[in-house]
């Protein structure tokens, strides 16, 4: 019978990290931010807990602060008694932001359950199941908020390594760290190529806040993301990842939202808006569309408005977007828009483009050519696309005449903007 071991993969829950920036704009979301990230942690407990999982692994970063706070310290420490209670184990590294020098005067024990990988050199644990060992741990922590140059923080992390210093085999292997990889060179670099020859079933890494997994179908090397967005730099959904390892079969690591307000960035067309409160309601629309898909319920939302209208000189006026943007936040509490930003642009007077004779009026004398000869354009597309090698989406057949449109308009708005530049 094959053995199988599932446990949680978190890393970066940043507790104690504040969100700056928004308490001049509200006071009220910036309250509600500050238990965000204590929420999202709490989540984390539950979801393991509620799944039964054999294990927790935390890469790095838990507090946001080399010396954390009493109150963000007693907060971790009750998660950690409470998965004590499930008797659930939890295995975890420093990172650059809370590195070993800072729990040489911690404020308590940690719980009996908790493995702290060491900082100055590898370290190992074996998790057992009925007494047999199941998964060998291996990792290595901040020791300071940076790495040396040339000190590979991964060296010597192998299965034969594990093997070797806890005297036993095991049907798994796990490694830990808190690395850039090669995503971030300036934290800790490691080649990944490294991580895949170690002989580990799979990596728990930490330090990229969003989750990246190296083969969806089969993860071996992993970053879960951080557990909540701080600002809006960190959009879309946060989370943990929960990890299934089953002999014989591929991994699966299924991500688990947690996240307690999730950052978007929204660029909303009002091409089509004949009025100001057609606006608001295109934002609005842009808002719960944008919510349906976030795992999450509250949002703060940073919108753009784009297209070419009527209302661009309207939307210039900072008092009228101002009110809009008051409006919005007025009429939907769970959601909140930090910045209403315009970028909307006049419509093109064509007639007198064309009065103006030169370029713009050889421009649309060619856009209208083309868009006379439909069949044309979808054959010129079509051996542009075959000469790359590539297959012409039946969508840009479809809309060919839309796009034709689009091109024309992307090519006097650079011409407009050439103007503006003189």
């Amino acid at each position: 019978m094959s053995e199988t071991v599932t446990f949680i993969h978190a890393a970066d829950l940043h507790l104690g990290a504040p969100f700056r920036g928004l308490r001049a704009l509200s006071p009220t979301w910036a309250d509600r931010l500050v238990e965000a990230i204590p929420e999202a942690y709490d989540r984390l407990v539950a979801a393991a807990i509620d799944r039964a999982c054999d294990f927790v692994v935390i890469a790095g970063d838990i507090f946001d602060a080399a010396r954390p706070s009493y109150r963000d310290f007693s907060h971790f420490v009750r998660g950690l008694q409470k998965l004590a209670d499930a008797g659930i184990p939890v295995y975890f590294c420093t990172g650059n932001h809370d590195p070993y020098t800072s729990w040489q005067a911690s404020y308590a024990e940690l719980p009996a359950n908790v493995r702290m990988f060491p900082a100055d050199a590898p370290g190992y644990f074996v998790y057992e199941r009925g007494g047999l060992p199941l998964v060998l741990l291996g990792g290595r922590g901040y020791y300071s908020q940076s790495v040396a140059p040339g000190d590979d923080i991964a060296d010597g992390i192998t299965r034969a390594a594990a093997e070797a210093a806890c005297g036993v085999r095991a049907p798994f292997a796990v490694g830990v760290l808190h690395t850039g990889l090669d995503v971030d060179p300036t934290k800790a670099p490691v080649d990944p190529r490294q991580l895949a020859a170690a002989g580990m079933d799979y990596w728990a890494l930490g330090h990229i806040h969003e989750a990246r997994l190296d083969d969806p179908a089969d993860p071996r090397i992993a970053f879960s993301g951080c557990i909540q967005g701080r600002d809006i730099n960190e959009t879309g959904a946060r989370g943990c990842l929960a990890v299934t390892l089953e002999e014989g079969r591929a991994n699966r690591a299924e991500f688990v939202p947690l996240a307690s307000v999730v950052w978007q960035k929204l660029a909303v067309d009002v091409s089509a808006c004949a009025t100001v409160a057609d606006v608001h309601d295109a934002i609005m629309r842009a808002l719960f569309a944008a919510n349906g898909t976030a795992q999450c319920e509250e949002m703060v939302a940073r919108v753009t408005l784009v297209g070419a209208t009527p209302l661009h000189d309207l939307l210039a006026d900072p008092k009228v977007i101002s009110d809009v943007r008051d409006e919005v936040n007025e009429g939907y509490p769970v959601f909140f828009c930090d910045a209403l930003i315009d970028r909307t642009r006049a419509p093109h007077d064509r007639a007198a483009l064309r009065r103006e004779g030169l370029f713009p009026q050889v421009l649309l004398d060619q856009a209208d050519a083309a868009a006379a000869d439909e069949a044309g354009a979808v054959a010129y597309v079509q051996d542009e696309f075959l000469k790359a090698g590539l297959q012409l989406p039946a969508h840009v057949i479809r809309d060919i005449a839309s796009l034709q449109q689009q091109a024309a308009d992307a090519l006097l708005d650079e011409l407009d903007g050439g103007r503006d530049e003189r």
